[in-house]
């Protein structure tokens, strides 16, 4: 689900390589052989720069640590602010899902109104997203997923986020309803077929646009008819060729009901 990402804002590797540094730095981390890592006393925007090396030469994980290193060493300076976005930037571009939401959100929390703002929540939001699991799991991930790139149209409708949240939007709500069509086939096949036809009524009322909407109509009217109670089973069947004429789904309904008839 890794969608190209870019950094938070360009114009941190511009505007930093012409400020002189204003406090020195106790410790900047370096990566030297291995995964070992020394240290050694740097002016505070060099600290930075040797943090935004590691970014560029894809090295995340250090990138991550070193811009923690940044905020930690001078948290009310100008670098602070910078260093707590594009560390969480480097945390989920070393996967590391959590430690980036984490990060993203303390950002939010501590700078609600900063231009970045739209980006940090993005970045909450893919972080879930890519940590969907397939539909017989729990889907906690898709359902934070989905506020996240929710809260993102709501409050940067106009923003160069909002475009991609809404087709995310689109897409975990399919998922979701696929978590609960499984439930409901599981149901229906240990004929616990009222367990079965809540399931999938909650997949025809909540996400009624999504590509398992027939399925769970045709679902309904093989579970009303396996009841005996032929006219619900007709309603969902009727609904069904009403919205999805074409679809196999309703041919399977037609079929299932005019061999009940019969």
């Amino acid at each position: 689900m890794r969608m190209k990402l870019s950094t938070p804002f360009s114009l941190i590797a511009k505007g930093m390589y012409r400020m002189s540094a204003i406090v020195l730095a106790s410790i900047i981390i370096t990566a030297c052989s291995g995964d070992t890592l020394k240290y050694q006393d740097l002016p505070v925007d060099q600290l930075y720069i040797e943090a935004q090396k590691y970014m560029d030469q894809k090295q995340y994980r250090y990138s991550a640590v070193a811009f923690d290193e940044v905020e930690r060493q001078h948290p009310y300076s100008v670098w602070a602010r910078r260093a707590q976005l594009m560390s969480a930037y480097s945390y989920y571009m070393s996967n590391e899902y959590e430690d980036a939401i984490l990060a993203a959100e303390r950002f939010l929390l501590l700078h609600p109104g900063n231009a970045n703002a739209p980006y940090a929540r993005y970045l909450v939001a893919l972080s879930y997203y890519e940590q969907i699991a397939d539909v017989r799991r729990d889907q906690n991930n898709t359902e934070q997923a989905l506020s996240a790139f929710e809260q993102i149209v709501r409050l940067h409708p106009s923003s160069n986020y909002a475009k991609d949240a809404r087709i995310k939007i689109e897409l975990t709500n399919d998922h979701l309803a696929g978590k609960e069509m499984e439930i409901g086939r599981f149901y229906q096949t240990t004929g616990e077929l009222f367990a079965a036809i809540g399931r999938f009524n909650n997949v025809v009322k909540s996400y009624e646009t999504t590509s398992h909407a027939p399925e769970a109509l045709h679902r309904i009217t093989e579970a009303y008819l396996a009841l005996g109670i032929v006219m619900e089973a007709e309603k969902s069947a009727s609904v069904l060729a009403l919205n999805y004429p074409n679809s196999d789904w309703n041919r399977y309904s037609s079929e299932l009901l005019q061999k009940h008839r019969n």
